[in-house]
């Protein structure tokens, strides 16, 4: 007995190393993803954009399925600026489902970055869950070193929306999709239970691990 109790030890510790491993993987990537994003000035996301955005998620590899309209589901990180929008705050994980992505064809990946590019989508981004197009507007970004193309929805929007599938890169509307954070990733993370809220207001220190995306999200939005 005493036995079974060790072996079930380890393998509970096993498994909560490989879910921390797991979700930081993800934080990693959305670094990555960010910056082959911005690798290419002609068809990435205006710079003047980042630089008023209040906050920037990534969620990178999100699954679609389906023909015209299709499920959605993704998990990401978002960051929002604090101190007097000098800093950023450490990231939370956050998963996006349901809605739609418009034309699609077969279970392709997305990589997706949202700019929440006001103080009143900051406010609504930090209740629990909310819906984009419903609480929130929401508009597919504008891309490009000009950001002059913007539309009034555009222009307005609370939060603008950008996709890339197989090498293409472009504003998307994400109307229906549904944001919350994914309160067991934060726990991988940071080592114990945090409020999202805390983690998006500066309250809880980054941990090292996330300093990457960080440091990447400094680097194009500024501090």
């Amino acid at each position: 007995m005493k036995k079974l109790v060790i072996v079930f030890l380890l393998i509970s510790g096993l498994g909560t190393a490989a879910d921390e491993k797991k979700a930081m993987e993800r934080v990693n990537t959305a670094a990555t993803v960010m910056n082959e994003i911005m690798a290419a000035p002609d068809k990435a996301i205006p710079g003047d954009l980042l630089k008023k955005a209040e906050c920037v998620a990534v969620i990178p590899s999100m699954k679609k399925g389906g023909f015209i309209v299709g499920a959605k589901y993704g998990k990401g990180v978002i960051a929002c600026r604090t101190n007097n929008r000098m800093s950023w705050s450490a990231p939370s994980t956050i998963r996006i489902e349901g809605g739609s992505l418009g034309l699609q064809i077969g279970g392709a990946e997305t990589d997706v970055v949202l700019l929440v590019m006001n103080s009143r989508g900051g406010e609504k981004l930090m209740s629990s869950k909310f819906t984009l197009g419903g609480d929130a507007s929401v508009a597919g970004g504008p891309v490009g070193r000009e950001a002059m193309a913007q539309t009034d929805a555009q222009m307005h929007a609370e939060i603008l929306s950008y996709s890339r599938s197989r090498g293409v890169f472009a504003g998307i509307s994400l109307d229906g999709s549904t944001l919350r954070p994914d309160n067991d990733d934060n726990k991988e993370i940071f080592g114990k239970d945090v409020e999202y809220k805390d983690i998006l207001t500066g309250k809880v220190p980054a941990p090292a691990g996330t300093r990457g995306f960080l440091t990447t999200l400094a680097k194009y939005a500024g501090p």
